[in-house]
């Protein structure tokens, strides 16, 4: 069997693995596997073959992973909330009794429109509140305890 095969053979094989690791290491090691068997198949001699694979394998370490690492990392990090979204999980001051179908509450220096997230709930003047949800301009709040 001529030596492209077998790098071939081992790219193939080293990229199917890094579909189920998910790693990138088995990916950058296929990659140079895959530029291998293109030299191979030019016809350097075995040293030289391995001495690309070590090169490409290394560089790929050493350049491509850190950098797809970063970017995966990015990815995985929860995305910003923005506008009313932004809102949620945030404390607010009770300037009018909360009830089920009314009151105000102050939320970072605005004042909005309020009602008790949990309806058999009454929450006085100056309570600390936190905002559970926000449907249009009203903050559905539930106390602290």
């Amino acid at each position: 069997m001529e030596a492209w095969i077998i790098w071939l053979i081992l790219a193939v094989a080293l990229g199917v693995a890094e579909i189920f690791t998910l790693t990138t290491a088995l990916g950058l090691l296929g990659g140079a596997a895959l530029l291998t068997a293109g030299v191979a198949a030019v016809g350097l001699p075995l040293p030289l073959q391995l001495g690309v694979f070590v090169l490409a394998a290394a560089s790929g370490m050493l350049v491509i992973r850190p950098i797809a690492t970063r970017h995966l990392r990015q990815a995985a990090l929860p995305s910003q909330r923005f506008g009313v979204q932004a809102l949620i999980g945030q404390s607010a001051y009770v300037t009018q009794e909360v009830t089920a179908r009314s009151g105000r509450v102050r939320i970072g220096g605005e004042e909005w429109s309020a009602r008790s997230f949990d309806e058999t709930l009454v929450i006085p003047e100056g309570a600390t509140v936190d905002v559970m949800q926000i449907e249009g301009a009203t903050a559905l709040v539930y106390p602290r305890e």
